[in-house]
């Protein structure tokens, strides 16, 4: 079993949902979470904006502003079986990514044992 948890964008939150249901992957937690990149800020890109006075709300927009804030993302957590992992990984990249910074990331981790609290039951039959 695979642990996969993507972080994306928050308006692509419904479309993530849908996709994943329709992909056979009904099951996951969403939560809201703060970050940022490790990218550094362009400063050509800057100078239009500074010219007008506005920072745009778009991927461009949150570029610019990346810097000195967290941006608000959603962070999905999916436990799946090691043949699904692909499957939940195109997925998910293929209704998240706009060609733009801040589309996301996924990682990929291995799920040693899991149990359910209510019946204590282990291994496969608990999820």
């Amino acid at each position: 079993m695979k642990e996969v948890m993507a972080i994306v964008r928050q308006n692509k939150v419904n479309a993530t949902k849908k996709a994943l249901l329709e992909a056979g992957i009904p099951a996951f937690t969403c939560r809201k979470v703060l970050g940022r990149g490790k990218k550094l800020l362009d400063m050509t890109m800057l100078s239009s904006f500074v010219e007008s006075g506005e920072i745009p709300l778009s991927p461009v927009g949150e570029y610019l502003t990346e810097m000195n804030r967290l941006i608000p993302k959603r962070a999905f957590t999916l436990i799946i079986e090691d043949e699904d992992v692909y499957k939940a990984i195109d997925t998910i990249m293929d209704t998240n990514s706009t060609g733009n910074p801040g589309d996301g990331k996924i990682f990929v981790l291995p799920v040693y044992e899991n149990y359910q609290v209510r019946s204590g039951d282990n291994s496969k039959d608990a999820y």
